[in-house]
This record gives structure tokens, C-alpha cells and sequence, in this order.
């Protein structure tokens, strides 16, 4: 089999339009259509995926989040160093104890 003919006197009908042109004037669309010059639209680059692109990955061998308690007391509890008589502070100052755990370490500050 020696191929295809030339068909250079060979007419077809435009996929999109419907007109009638000579068959080596017709584009082959990414569509698969075959369209006139005046129907003929390339394909848009959106629709095609960039290639290439690299999605992060989980770290390897990831160490569990550590889960630790803070607990702050200040002053004895019903003592408020914001007390005020009228538009006056309150004259008696708490002092203040803070304290902080964390496994077995604990620290005080007096």
C-alpha cells in the first residue's frame, strides 16, 4: 500500500460552520474537529496542567506534638490587685506568686 491521496482537488465541509472549503485549507482543532481558518481556535493554556510542579510531602519521621500544662496563680483566691474604693485604687498590695510545671521541673517565685 503505497498511503493516502493527495486529495488536492477534494472538498470537505467545516465541523463548526458548515461551509464548504478545499480540503488542504481545513485545521484539525485539539477538539478533533476539522474547522475553516475562521473557526479555528487554539487550545487555551489553562486547560492544560503545568508539569512539573512539586506538592510538599510530610517530614520525615515527625516527632509527636508535646502536650504541657501552664497553670498561673496570682495572689490568694478573692484578692484582686484591680479592687478600688471609689475612684481610688485599693491601699493594700498582695504580692504576687507564680509558679510554673512542666514534667517533672517546678519553679516559684515569691
Amino acid at each position: 500500500m503505497a498511503g493516502y491521496a493527495t486529495g488536492k482537488y477534494s472538498l470537505a465541509i467545516c465541523d463548526q460552520c458548515g461551509q464548504r472549503f478545499p480540503y488542504s485549507e481545513l485545521k484539525k482543532e485539539w477538539t478533533g474537529f476539522k474547522v475553516c481558518q475562521e473557526c479555528y481556535e487554539p487550545k487555551h493554556p489553562q486547560l492544560e496542567p503545568k508539569r512539573g510542579i512539586n506538592e510538599p510531602i510530610a517530614i520525615y519521621e515527625p516527632r509527636p506534638e508535646s502536650v504541657s500544662t501552664v497553670t498561673v496563680f496570682a495572689g490568694a483566691p478573692g484578692d484582686s490587685l484591680f479592687e478600688s474604693i471609689g475612684m481610688q485604687p485599693s491601699p493594700v498590695a498582695q504580692a504576687l506568686i507564680g509558679g510554673f510545671s512542666l514534667g517533672s521541673v517546678t519553679v516559684e517565685i515569691t
